[in-house]
């Protein structure tokens, strides 16, 4: 089984964008002139992994609203040296964040052993074949249209059921290119052409997702702009709302956690998970 899933506790995807321009962190590793900081990004995910990361997730395109798409040469650039810089110090599990089978081949190939598709396959199809190739894990993430036009006016009727179609679609997709069932996670992409009361509707009911599914749910709801709407906070000031949003989601029923802070999430997903449990024990 490829996907990082521990049976004691939530399963932390650590953020590490090697982008210039991401909402909350671009610029950290990758300057407006394309140079890659290797060696502060190391030590990121060191200080990830001893906070309490499972997976370091490394994406070099920003997916925030109205972001533009990045031309396949300059995401490898980004990404594959931090991979493979990350893979041979490290002891932890990589995943690349990236909608584009090149970028998630060259990535395998360079140490990552999980592709984070925030498209759930529709950008690229074909990576869902790099994927089954290399044996690999693949969350698939729930997304209309492309970053670049995502709010624009996003609509739902029924988002958690309309979510759930789309994932079941995406699954299927992956399913038919040879992906096991094993393998897959899905993301019901929370901020990703949502409205504030589409995401809250989907933090509430992980648990639904994956009883409909059959399968895990990662929810990525740190720092994003509807913690902002509700709080006031701007993106660096928003880790305490992450943290209640975390343990909500877990308590709902979530797997797993994208998140930026690892160790107040670890924290917060500790809680969340023990009253869960708790929860189950006396409804039984």
């Amino acid at each position: 089984m490829a996907l990082p899933l521990q049976t004691d506790r939530i399963t932390l995807f650590g953020v590490l964008n090697t982008t210039p321009d991401s909402f909350s962190d671009g610029g950290r590793f990758v300057d407006a002139g394309e140079h890659v900081d290797v060696d502060a990004a190391c030590r990121a995910a060191e200080a990830m992994l001893r906070a309490g990361a499972d997976v370091i997730d490394v994406g070099g395109e920003s997916t925030r609203p109205g972001s533009q798409d990045v031309p396949v040469a300059q995401e490898l650039a980004r990404t594959v040296p931090v991979v493979e810089a990350i893979a041979k110090r490290l002891d932890v599990r990589i995943s690349i964040d990236t909608r584009k089978a090149a970028v998630a081949e060259a990535a395998l190939d360079a140490g990552a052993c999980l592709v984070n598709d925030v498209s759930g396959l529709r950008f690229d199809p074909e990576l869902a074949r790099v994927v089954a190739r290399a044996g690999a894990g693949l969350v698939l993430g729930h997304l209309r249209g492309s970053p670049a036009s995502m709010q624009r006016a996003p609509h739902f009727e029924d988002v958690l059921g309309e979510v759930g179609r789309e994932l079941a679609d995406s699954v299927a997709l992956a399913r038919e290119a040879g992906v096991p069932a094993e393998d897959l996670m899905v993301d019901p992409g929370i901020g990703f052409g949502k409205r504030l009361p589409d995401n809250l509707a989907l933090l509430a009911r992980p648990g639904a997702l994956r009883e409909a599914l059959g399968l895990p749910v990662l929810i990525g709801a740190s720092r994003k702009s509807f913690l902002g709407e509700l709080t006031g906070d701007p993106a660096g000031e928003r880790d305490p709302a992450s943290h209640v949003a975390a343990a909500l989601a877990v308590f709902a029923g979530a797997d797993a956690l994208r998140v930026h802070d690892v160790s107040g999430a670890r924290r917060a997903a500790a809680v969340a998970l023990a009253m869960r449990r708790a929860r189950e024990a006396t409804a039984s």
